[in-house]
């Protein structure tokens, strides 16, 4: 039997931190100069376990760019409504990607891009050398990117322990669209968290009808224009479908589709740069310095020999079973089942 094509892990470092900060905000670790440091050791954390879960080949962690902002030049209402992040949490945040590298960890923080242009990138360089990718985000905006070779291991609320691995298969059973369907699906839903609107009428049920019907919105304001109103009314309803064919909707999703684009031209280092294992010395000394220790939870990423628990408890991806009349699945397929 063929051996598995090598695996690339990318973490979408500022979605894990804002997840590790509020998790363990109660617990408030700082370092010996008395700064924060409980997100950056839930980011580590994240890592350890990915890693041991995983066993990828490499290892890459993007971050949104502090500086400038491409998207909100573009449009500036873009995440307009976000408050003002703590000065605690903004801390971690900058410097986390320094911590990283020290640790020797292959780190990116594209000029004026966001980790999600980092993810897309690194999932395009990954297919362009037949290796294998998983994208570690907490944001749904990754399931756009998911194909044969790459997945998405989603971080929710609970931590990792709630963690669930969508592939195609999944995103079909949960949100009901194939991966390249997303995209037009995210549009018209909308995203608050990025203070996208979306289009009256259409919620995440309707987005999907719509797309199941016609494949994408581009087809269904053809069939508009065509003399096929009569078909999106039958897919999503009188009143959607008048929505649907106002010229403003048009501007809006077009928009919302615009600033939801995953950029795959981010400069990517070789994935050479990012092969583990990593030097165990250097980093328990980088994370030391500022009072994170973890020891033998780096085993994965170090190469060094799993701890007894880990040997006693193999890790394993458990199928996840629909059961009819459930309120709410638990688990979707591909669930991690974690130690």
């Amino acid at each position: 039997m063929a051996s598995p094509s090598p695996l690339l892990l990318v973490l979408d470092g500022n979605s894990l931190l804002h997840r590790a900060y509020h998790a363990a905000s109660v617990e408030g670790w700082v370092d010996q100069s008395g700064r924060p440091v409980w997100a950056l050791r839930g980011l580590v954390g994240y890592l350890a376990r990915a890693a041991a879960h995983l066993r990828p080949d490499a290892i890459v962690v993007g971050f949104d760019c502090p500086v400038d902002s491409a998207r909100k030049a573009d449009y500036p209402g873009y995440k307009a409504q976000r408050a003002e992040k703590p000065a605690d949490l903004a801390e971690q945040i900058l410097g986390a990607p320094e911590l990283l590298r020290a640790a020797g960890v292959c780190t990116v923080v594209p000029p004026a891009l966001e980790a999600d242009d980092v993810l897309a990138s690194s999932a395009a360089l990954a297919g362009e050398h037949g290796w294998r990718c998983v994208l570690m985000t907490s944001d749904r905006d990754a399931f756009a990117l998911i194909d044969g070779a790459t997945t998405v291991l989603r971080v929710r609320n609970g931590g990792f322990d709630e963690a669930v691995m969508v592939d195609a298969v999944g995103l079909r059973a949960v949100c009901g669209v194939e991966p390249w369907q997303y995209r037009d699906y995210a549009a018209l839903r909308g995203d608050p968290s990025d203070n996208l609107r979306g289009v009256r009428q259409f919620g995440a049920a309707r987005a999907a009808r719509l797309l199941a019907a016609f494949g994408s919105v581009d087809a269904a304001w053809e069939a508009i224009d065509n003399g096929g109103f009569a078909k999106v009314c039958e897919a999503v309803g009188d009143i959607a479908a008048e929505q649907l064919a106002q010229p403003g909707t048009r501007e809006l999703v077009e928009r919302n589709r615009s600033l939801m684009r995953m950029r795959t031209d981010v400069a990517m280092p070789q994935l050479a740069s990012a092969r583990l294992p990593l030097q165990y010395r250097v980093m328990r000394q980088a994370l030391s310095a500022r009072g994170i220790n973890f020891g033998p939870s780096l085993w994965a990423l170090t190469g060094l020999t799993a701890p007894d628990s880990d040997v006693r408890h193999p890790l394993e991806i458990k199928p996840w079973v629909y059961r009819r009349g459930a309120r709410q699945p638990s688990r979707i397929p591909g669930q991690l089942t974690l130690f």
